[in-house]
Parts: C-alpha cells; structure tokens; sequence
C-alpha cells in the first residue's frame, strides 16, 4: 500500500474506486466498505483508494480537553489498512480552512481535479464542504459531468457502522473487550514504551512492564485487571500476560497506571516497544487493607488469565 501526505503531489491513479472517512478502528463495519471497493477496482481494472483525515475532523472542529479517543493512532491504522490490502491510502491534513472549503469547490478541485475518480463509493447520509452543504444529491448531479459512477452505501449499512465505531468506545470504556473484540474483527490492541516504575510489583513477586503511550489520544480501556497477549518490538510472537490500568488504590496512587505483568519472563526491556492486545477483563480495581491480601488476589488473577488464555 503507497501512503501519500502530500496533495500537490499525488500519483496519476489508475481507474480510482475511492472513498472518503476518518476509519478509526478498521473495524468489522469498515471492511465491509473495503470488500466494496476490492470489488469495484476488480471489475474496471482498477486502483483502491481511501482518503482519510489527520487530526481526526472532531478534535479541530470541536476541541476539548476530553476529546475523542483514537480506536487507531494514524501508524496503527496505516497498518490495519495495508493488512487489507488497499492499494493507496491519502492522508489529508484536516484544517479549519480545509473544513470552510465551499461543497462545490471540494468536489471539483479537491476529489475531482486531484483523485480523477473512476468510482466514488459514499454513505447515503455522508456530508462535506462548508457547512456540511454537500452531500450525495451533489454527487448525483455532477456525476455525469465529472464522469465518475456513484455507489450509495445504503442507511441500515451506515447506520451499523455508526453504532459499530460508538459501541466500541462503549464497550471499551466500560471493561467490555469481548463485545468490543467482536466489532472490531480483531483484538483491540494499544503499543507503549516500557518505562521504569517504583519497582512495587517486583516487590510483590508481580514484576511489571510499565507502558508509556506515544499518542496520549489512544483510548485506553476501563480501569481494572485483563488477560492479555503481549507483542515485544513488534514480533510474532505471542506472549502471555496480565494487565492493570489504575491509580493502584492500595498504595493511593494518584497517577493512571499502565502495568504488564508478563509470565515467565524475566528479560530487561526498558526503552523497548511492548503492543499490548486485550482478550478478556478480569475483574474491577479494588483497595485491599494489606499487602498480603493483595498478593493473593495477585495470585488469583495470574490463575485466572492463564486460564482465559490458554483456550485462545
């Protein structure tokens, strides 16, 4: 897959089957669009072509502090998509200028003039230029124009992947891996840099990988205790673990804390990359009255993972 960031500069695109979205998550929804454009490019001949966006349109449109959090860091869905086999990918830098671009201008002299599109597959309900004034009615009128077939996807269809990409940040957010897993089509994942800690887990006999998060927009699940399946530096390899995120209420810390625990595994690796993938939540955080009494809730969560993980 060729990604492009730069607009000025784009490739002579053979027969585009294009469409447009910020696909956060490559979800289960979003290959259905992808099995759409595979079976466009097929018929004609023709080249793949996602435009998405970066930042994400709502952290510009509608910035706060508690903003959207990423299902996909931009590298993470570049990734996803390759995977997919797309054949370009267009990462369009999202501006406030770029969003006040009158509709009628963004069709001629952004998709058409730029992309020449062959076939523009599109939501029913999808909207662009200033004031969101553009739509599908517009598509349709030009389209002959502009010599380009116009593909609907249908309500029910969009309305899915509405409620797909929102119910997974749900899910997540509330410690639901497993629903949220089964929307994505694949276990949701997040990579950070293991970073050195207070050493309290191996204090305890739990020593931890603590993970720092290059992009602090990653959605982060639910506080609480998961099994999870650990990646070192982006092996294959599948590594058995569990995980806490918390503010660690025995100790009262005052800080989210990201701790992997790794089984039978005793390597340095501070300064390394750990991706992290979550398969099921254990349990909330809870605050024991004594160090003993939380090694032996250690203890049971260890069991507990190990059995979750074991019929992965």
């Amino acid at each position: 897959m060729q990604v492009h960031r730069d607009l000025d500069h784009l490739p002579e695109f053979r027969n585009a089957i294009i469409t447009i979205g910020t696909f956060d998550g490559v979800h289960a929804g979003h290959r259905f669009i992808i099995e759409q454009l595979e079976q466009a490019a097929n018929a004609c001949g023709g080249e793949t072509v996602i435009i998405t966006f970066d930042p994400h349109p709502r952290e510009v449109l509608l910035p706060s502090p508690n903003n959207i959090r990423l299902l996909t860091t931009l590298p993470e869905k570049i990734a996803l998509l390759e995977r997919a086999g797309i054949d370009h990918l267009v990462v369009v830098p999202f501006t406030k200028a770029f969003s006040e671009m009158p509709a009628r201008s963004y069709l001629e002299d952004f998709l058409v003039a730029r992309f020449k599109p062959h076939t523009i597959i599109i939501g029913y309900d999808h909207r662009f230029g200033h004031n969101r004034e553009g739509g599908l009615e517009l598509l349709e009128a030009e389209q002959q124009q502009y010599g380009f077939t116009l593909i609907e996807i249908p309500q029910q269809v969009v309305h899915d992947l509405t409620v797909s990409s929102t119910k997974i940040r749900k899910s997540l957010q509330e410690g639901g891996v497993r629903l949220a897993n089964e929307l994505l089509g694949y276990t949701y994942f997040l990579t950070g840099t293991v970073v050195h800690g207070d050493k309290m887990g191996r204090q305890l006999g739990y020593p931890t990988a603590n993970l720092h998060l290059a992009d602090e927009r990653k959605l982060i699940p639910a506080e609480g205790i998961y099994a999870v399946r650990a990646q070192l530096n982006g092996r294959a390899e599948w590594i058995p673990a569990v995980m806490s995120i918390g503010f660690r209420p025995t100790f009262n810390g005052t800080d989210l804390r990201l701790e992997v625990h790794i089984f039978d595994f005793n390597e340095d690796i501070y300064g390394q990359e750990l991706t992290v993938h979550f398969v099921e939540y254990i349990r909330s955080n809870l605050k024991f009255d004594n160090i003993d009494a939380l090694i032996v809730q250690m203890d049971k969560d260890s069991a507990q993972a190990k059995g979750i993980l074991a019929k992965v």
